[in-house]
């Protein structure tokens, strides 16, 4: 893989076009503990903080950076780090950063270095952050590296009982070497996913092998969906990323393709494998296959395509990949959407299991526990789902009612 796994979440590939949010009607929500907004003084960029709930004095989640980036999409996704952190039984809040800019612009590491430095009451103290879409892991660690913090997970390293100790064990974790010389930190989310695809299949009674996919999205998060899918026998039959989908209905060499990436999650098209397709990067959406990753953009399943979407399931692997319209539209037609924050909710989870000292950096107990936990909740999901009509968003808002802000202290050790 090609950069370290976001320990909180990830969106996926760098296709540049994400959609404004549609206004719907939603139920009511609770809101944000806090909003913040910065200007940069040098570019005149935007950036957003949004602490969505406070727990142990304590909010976890990413910090995206793209061009249209908004407090809105941030409050989305600030909101869901908070279903995540409550549905894993977390004792930290949910929080999200943001920043409006062409993270390839050779102006966009000053501009997230200042929007670090501004945030450093939050940071410090409160906030524990890491990659998003358009901010690789290596990138926010060299940040924080030349602002004295260390690491991205400053906020709650300073808080262990022993923080030189709990900083040797997170690096220790996350540079876990596993097979095919991949990093534990880098695949960990991706497997999440994969297992949250698995899941559906032994819902149905199918095996891997019976089992087709379509990924929109192979950054981080998706590629390492599609290669764990792809080693359990489940047939990829496209993937998309900024560029087009390619397509191969007998199933792609997921590992030849993935090869063949940049450090955007973009594939070199001069050296595809024989036989793969070349299509409209949205073809991925109407793929006719069991199961649908989205792993890219937020709002990508909109109420303008969702007819298009001809999958049985469709597993959120980025985050807020599905509005409300187009969500119940799905639902109407049968097809259940698995949310983001259950779905690809590992690498946050993981990230926490290891801060607490509750997995170590042996990668089989890590994968071992987060399958295991997986597929309990999908099977939960889709059960409902078959049995009662609940739409797996609604039993998982129902574990992840909002709790209370906690002033109790978070022990790490």
């Amino acid at each position: 893989m090609t950069t370290m796994q976001d320990p909180m979440e990830h969106t996926g590939a760098a296709i540049s076009s994400v959609p404004t949010r549609p206004t719907v009607v939603d139920a009511p929500r609770v809101q944000p503990y806090m909003r913040l907004q910065w200007t940069d003084p040098v570019t005149g960029a935007t950036g957003y903080l949004v602490v969505h709930t406070l727990r142990a004095g304590i909010a976890t989640g990413g910090t995206r950076m793209r061009a249209g980036c908004t407090m809105t999409e941030v409050e989305d996704l600030a909101r869901g780090m908070a279903n995540k952190t409550a549905t894993f039984d977390l004792p930290i809040g949910g929080a999200k950063g943001g920043i409006d800019f062409d993270p390839k612009d050779p102006a966009a590491a000053g501009v997230l270095e200042r929007f670090c430095e501004a945030m450093r009451p939050w940071i410090d103290a409160h906030w524990v952050t890491a990659e998003d879409l358009g901010v690789p892991q290596h990138l926010i660690d060299e940040v924080f590296e030349r602002l004295g913090m260390g690491q991205s997970y400053h906020a709650a390293i300073r808080r262990a009982d022993d923080p030189v100790a709990t900083l040797e064990r997170v690096r220790r974790g996350l540079n876990a070497e596993v097979d095919h010389g991949f990093l534990l930190g880098d695949v960990i989310g991706g497997y999440g996913v994969a297992h949250a695809c698995l899941a559906a299949a032994v819902h149905w009674g199918q095996t891997p092998a019976e089992t087709t996919v379509a990924i929109q999205g192979i950054g981080t998060m998706g590629g390492g969906a599609a290669w764990y899918l792809h080693e359990a026998g489940m047939t990829v039959v496209a993937v998309a990323d900024a560029a087009g989908t390619l397509y191969d209905p007998n199933g792609l060499d997921v590992p030849a393709i993935l090869d063949l990436r940049d450090g955007y999650g973009e594939v070199d098209r001069s050296r595809l494998p024989e036989g793969v397709q070349q299509l409209h990067r949205n073809d991925v959406m109407a793929t006719e296959v069991d199961i649908l990753v989205p792993a890219a953009i937020s709002y990508a399943i909109t109420p303008d395509n969702s007819f298009d979407v001809r999958a049985r399931v469709v597993v959120e692997a980025a985050n807020a990949a599905t509005t409300p319209e187009a969500e119940a539209m799905l639902a109407a037609r049968g097809v259940p959407v698995l949310p983001d924050f259950v779905a690809n909710a590992g690498a946050a989870v993981w990230a926490w299991w290891l801060l607490l000292g509750e997995v170590d950096d042996r990668p089989d107990n890590s994968f071992d526990r987060l399958r295991t936990v997986m597929h309990a909740k999908v099977a939960t999901l889709l059960g409902r789902w078959a049995e009662e009509g609940v739409t797996p968003r609604e039993t998982g808002h129902a574990w992840a009612a909002d709790p209370a802000p906690s002033l109790a202290p978070l022990v790490i050790p």
